[in-house]
């Protein structure tokens, strides 16, 4: 979860919503995001909501999370009531580093899921793993409490590029942690890569690309390095100590992983994710592209239920403080108009390669639409079938895209 919530209306105490959102909770789709904010150390890129021990204080700790999850999971309960979802598609379970958690609570989290909505037959459950913090025991457990995906955060296969990210596995240790995962009977597996970090080369790019193939996984996701304001890794940009990344070396990094995962046998689905299968998509990112519903369980999370978003407060102290008094963990929320949610519709579906379609769009964002097609960005063929979909020079300039199509 990024590190800076946005401001927002009062949230009741119970943490009850309007009648208005649960009246189609589920509708399309019902996920469960779990954040755990723990990591062993912080990565000089990061900003996301996230504590070592030192920096955690007292009230929180990771030996009593679970029980602070469970406690929120059973306030979500009330709140939805007589209007519960059908079913839980999907679970994603991020942080931070969910696997500093014992086994053996993420899998007390997965059953308190699964007790209180109830897991779909073919639920999609995820958790992410830094690779240093998994074993093929722990994967084993994880996979027997029914986890059926993880994503395992690579970043890159230099050593260089990993020094200056401060990541702490060694260049070989995700793709062996993959195999481990595979070994212990996951069926789907990622690997995360991030591009264009300071120092990196074409050739530690490519490297990079051959080890997550030869690792026989089913989804990449790779995405340009960001710098966000005040990471470590930003005030070395601002003393000089490293170069600030480049837009142009991104986009030929953008290259070289479609050409190398193409050639693998990948498809992208987002502009940002690739997959060998369509089963091998990730739901739970599906869902969110795609206005679905889905409850954020932990500190600084966000959720989403019939038009209503909210967050929770972001220190793990507050946010076990707040459960323990038997109030909602939620800091502010927001109720979105129905230009805002069109506004987010068209955002993130014109990202998907199932495309957008053109009849969403006002004349203004169809006349928007037309030039992208005339200037390349848009796939000619999908757009007489009254889809948007962007062409490989359209995913490069999809913001500007967006723009066109939201004037």
């Amino acid at each position: 979860m990024p590190g800076v919530l946005p401001e927002g209306e009062p949230v009741p105490r119970d943490g009850s919503l309007p009648a208005t959102a649960r009246r189609t909770v589920g509708a399309r789709g019902f996920g469960v995001y779990v954040h755990v904010p723990f990591c062993a150390s912080r990565c000089g890129y990061c900003d996301f909501n996230t504590y070592t021990a030192a920096e955690l204080g007292g009230g929180a700790s990771r030996e009593t999370y679970a029980d602070s999850v469970l406690a929120e999971l059973a306030l979500a309960a009330r709140v939805l009531g007589d209007s519960p979802p059908q079913r839980v598609d999907t679970v994603f379970v991020g942080g931070g580093t969910p696997t500093l958690l014992p086994a053996d609570d993420l899998a007390r989290i997965l059953d308190g899921i699964d007790r209180v909505w109830g897991l779909a037959a073919d639920a999609e459950v995820t958790t992410e793993a830094n690779p240093e913090s998994v074993t093929p025991e722990s994967l084993k457990t994880l996979r027997a409490a029914g986890y059926t995906r993880i994503s395992l955060g690579m970043q890159s296969a230099a050593p260089g590029v990993l020094a200056v990210l401060d990541r702490r596995h060694s260049a070989g240790r995700a793709t062996a942690a993959a195999l481990e995962a595979r070994d212990a009977g996951f069926e789907h597996v990622n690997l995360d890569l991030i591009y264009g970090t300071p120092g990196e080369t074409a050739e530690d790019f490519a490297a990079s690309l051959a080890q997550v193939v030869d690792a026989g996984v089913d989804h990449v996701s790779a995405y340009a390095l960001i710098v966000e304001d005040g990471t470590r890794l930003a005030a070395r940009m601002r003393r000089g100590e490293l170069p600030y990344p480049s837009d142009d070396v991104a986009a030929d990094r953008y290259l070289a992983a479609e050409a190398a995962l193409g050639a693998a046998g990948f498809s992208w689905y987002e502009v940002s994710n690739w997959a060998r299968s369509a089963a091998a998509r990730c739901r739970h990112n599906l869902l969110y592209w795609t206005g679905a519903d889905w409850w954020g369980l932990g500190p600084g999370a966000h959720s989403h239920v019939g038009g209503v978003r909210w967050w929770n407060v972001k220190h793990p102290s507050a946010y076990a403080a707040r459960l323990a008094e038997g109030a909602s963990p939620a800091l502010a929320r927001e109720v979105l108009s129905p230009d805002e949610q069109h506004m987010e519709d068209v955002m993130l579906r014109v990202r998907l390669a199932s495309g957008l379609p053109l009849d969403v769009l006002d004349e203004p964002g169809r006349a928007g639409a037309e030039r992208a097609r005339e200037a390349g960005l848009l796939d000619a063929g999908a757009y007489a079938r009254g889809l948007v979909v962007l062409t490989l020079r359209g995913r490069l300039l999809a913001d500007a895209v967006v723009r066109d199509l939201l004037p």
